[in-house]
């Protein structure tokens, strides 16, 4: 019997409700993480996170598509790669790349349904489990400890710190991956621009789909751009719930 009230208690743990945070919380987070993503040396650093959620999208991606994953590589300059084997035309490799540049802020998206439910220790636990998977598929040293940095701090977070520290934590890095995932479209088009990528994520699209790369940036950037609209009502939501 005290097993099984165990395994209710830690039921509850991970999957019961937190209550709501104050809606100062919210906002104050979400001007944390814009202005993160505004000032270039905070997002020189922060955009690392991003890097992590894009590669990770197109790993996801390869695998559910059939595709055998090789391995997947974080840069210093906060770029990354993930390598897939299987053919270099046709839909799996073409969801592949399309999963990258729009990853960041779907994730984002999902974490803030999760927190309109309250499920705050949820939320930091599911980011544990897949930052773990990941790095099982990291290929170099900086990767391996930016995983391993990243992982810690969130498990950190979810064991160690009080509700209202996971609440600032989670929202922060839910708004983070919503208003993060729509500055690397404008900077993917302005090197595309200046014929810097030509090896992007867009291009190779194009190159499988003949539809202009140009249309491919356009649709990542209308995709985050929702993600980032439909995401932040999902965070205020209970408040304004809360007023009608």
């Amino acid at each position: 019997m005290a097993s099984v009230d165990g395994l209710t208690d830690a039921w509850d743990w991970l999957f019961g409700g937190q209550p709501d945070p104050p809606l100062l919380l919210v906002i104050l987070t979400g001007v944390a993480a814009l202005a993160v993503v505004l000032t270039r040396m905070a997002w020189r650093i922060a955009r690392n996170a991003i890097t992590i959620a894009h590669e990770g999208g197109h790993a996801l991606i390869a695998l559910l598509t059939g595709r055998k994953l090789r391995g997947i590589r974080l840069h210093s300059d906060t770029s990354g790669l993930t390598l897939s084997a299987g053919r270099p035309t046709g839909p799996g490799m073409a969801f592949t790349l399309l999963a990258g540049y729009i990853a960041p802020s779907l994730i984002g998206l999902a974490g803030a349904w999760l927190l309109a439910g309250n499920r705050i220790r949820l939320l930091l636990w599911v980011a544990v489990v897949l930052l773990l998977a990941m790095l099982v598929m990291i290929r170099n040293a900086f990767g391996i400890v930016s995983i391993v940095v990243t992982t810690g701090a969130v498990f950190g977070v979810s064991w160690f710190a009080s509700p209202d520290v996971q609440s600032v934590f989670a929202y922060a890095g839910v708004w983070f991956l919503l208003l993060g995932g729509v500055r690397p479209i404008g900077e993917l088009q302005t090197l595309r621009g200046r014929g810097q990528l030509p090896d992007s994520d867009a291009d190779q699209l194009a190159g499988i789909t003949h539809v202009p790369g140009l249309v491919w940036v356009g649709f990542f950037g209308l995709v985050n751009l929702g993600a980032l609209a439909l995401g932040g009502y999902l965070l205020v939501k209970p408040f304004v719930d809360d007023l009608m």
